[in-house]
């Protein structure tokens, strides 16, 4: 296939959330034929899935400028700038106009189960780069088809696999036989049949970042209102200074009240905190759960378990592309270094587009949070300005794919799955965050703070 026939291919953008939606944006101003492949029945079905939660972000950060012009020829109204949505405002006042403006170009039910170069596994070298990118896909009944693309982007997110509760990465031993009584989500308590599930109960919830303090906050509010809630945080570190975020120094306000609320919920009483616990193991006694640690120590039983202890990209259906990716967080290997946690205790990720996001495959792209692997922290600010300088790339303006047009704030990146983790890098660091394990009620005999990075 020649180079024209190849360039009058669209572009194909896997995933119909807040950062495929603006790449196929982009790539309209551009003059570029997009197709959006989205596996569920509408745009943002994984932000719907935590539609109770409020974004940390306001509704001036989420929105991305070549969206909004897509979108005002259609009599949109632009929410408040400066208020926050929840998951599920974001999805219907924005993100699903925004599909419905793109029209045939958004394609729902649809699932990417492959992705290559045409008539090239990832060993064959020969003419590899003029090849288009064939697209596999199966739709909701079960036909299976075959898209040829020019170029890929992988905005597929990594809601779909969150992290299990075993220390190692692995699941736990009898977490799947246990799977009953395990969630992997922020709870809905608005939701009748959920309440009902932690109404009354005692709750492990193991995790240390805002989705944990999102959990523990929610819980603490239901234990004011119903007798015997009770929340038991498991951190696989300390308690420190920087536990709970950034606080009023957080240069995102509502990322920072976030954890100043779970601090003060859990403050009360209403939740205590195990230290230092590395799960291995997941058993039964009688009706309720028995957590335990890699130290051997066995918990006091719970009744559920929430495990929040973060997303990992689902990389299956990219097995024949040739992708460069850092062997810990799975993220594009110029780009990890910006983001990992065992690096950066906390910082700002600086704004990047399509030189830290290349692959030795030309014309893939990972995106939005695939793009951060295992990785934390991540905003939409960021992944708009990603497929901003990905659309330009592809359009053949190296310098506005090179040029920057964001300003962060603090990230907040604070900790991690690694080198935070151990004690002896607590004492080297002077931070108090990563103690020996221990159990206390939190707010009673909790370890002084001081000004370490964790």
């Amino acid at each position: 296939m020649n180079a024209l026939t190849t360039d009058q291919l669209p572009v194909v953008v896997i995933g119909a959330g807040p950062i495929g939606l603006a790449a196929a944006a982009r790539l309209i101003e551009r003059g570029i034929e997009p197709l959006v492949l989205e596996a569920g029945p509408a745009a943002g079905s994984a932000v719907r899935d935590w539609s109770h939660v409020r974004l940390f972000s306001t509704w001036g950060e989420v929105i991305d400028p070549a969206a909004e012009k897509l979108l005002a020829p259609t009599g949109w109204v632009r929410p408040d700038g400066t208020t926050y949505p929840t998951g599920g405002d974001w999805a219907e006042r924005y993100l699903q106009p925004l599909a419905d403006v793109l029209g045939d170009k958004v394609r729902f039910g649809t699932t990417v189960t492959g992705v290559a170069r045409a008539g090239r596994d990832r060993i064959v070298d020969a003419g590899r780069d003029e090849q288009p990118f064939t697209v596999h896909i199966q739709s909701a009944d079960g036909h299976e088809e075959r898209i040829t693309a020019r170029a890929v982007i992988d905005a597929s997110g990594t809601w779909s696999t969150p992290s299990p509760v075993g220390a190692d990465g692995l699941p736990a031993l009898g977490e799947k036989t246990t799977a009953d009584r395990i969630a992997y989500r922020v709870p809905d308590l608005n939701d009748p049949a959920v309440r009902a599930r932690y109404a009354g109960k005692r709750t492990a919830v193991v995790g240390s970042g805002a989705s944990a303090f999102t959990a523990l906050a929610l819980l603490a509010d239901l234990a004011k209102e119903e007798d015997g809630t009770h929340a038991v945080w498991i951190l696989r570190r300390g308690i420190g200074a920087n536990t709970y975020g950034g606080g009023e120094a957080d240069q995102l306000p509502a990322r920072g009240a976030l954890g100043l609320r779970a601090k003060a919920a859990v403050g009360a009483g209403h939740a205590s905190a195990v230290t230092g616990f590395r799960t291995q193991a997941v058993e039964r006694d009688g009706d309720q759960l028995v957590l335990v640690g890699e130290d051997g120590r066995r918990l006091d039983p719970v009744d559920e378990v929430i495990v929040l202890t973060g997303l990992r990209p689902d990389l299956s259906f990219l097995s024949e592309l040739r992708l460069g990716l850092d062997e810990r967080l799975q993220a594009p290997t110029a780009l990890a270094p910006l983001i990992d946690p065992n690096v950066h205790s906390c910082g700002t990720v600086y704004p990047h587009g399509v030189n830290e996001l290349s692959h030795p495959e030309q014309g893939v792209y990972l995106v939005g949070m695939k793009s951060y692997g295992r990785a934390p922290t991540f905003l939409a600010m960021t992944g708009y300005e990603q497929v901003r300088s990905i659309a330009a790339a592809i359009a053949g303006d190296q310098e506005a794919a090179e040029r920057v047009e964001l300003t962060l704030p603090e990230t907040g990146v604070c900790g991690g799955a690694g080198l935070f983790d151990e004690p002896e890098n607590a004492e080297q660091s002077g931070s108090g965050c990563c103690a020996a394990p221990a159990t206390l009620q939190i707010g009673i005999g909790a370890p002084a703070t001081t000004s370490g990075g964790c």
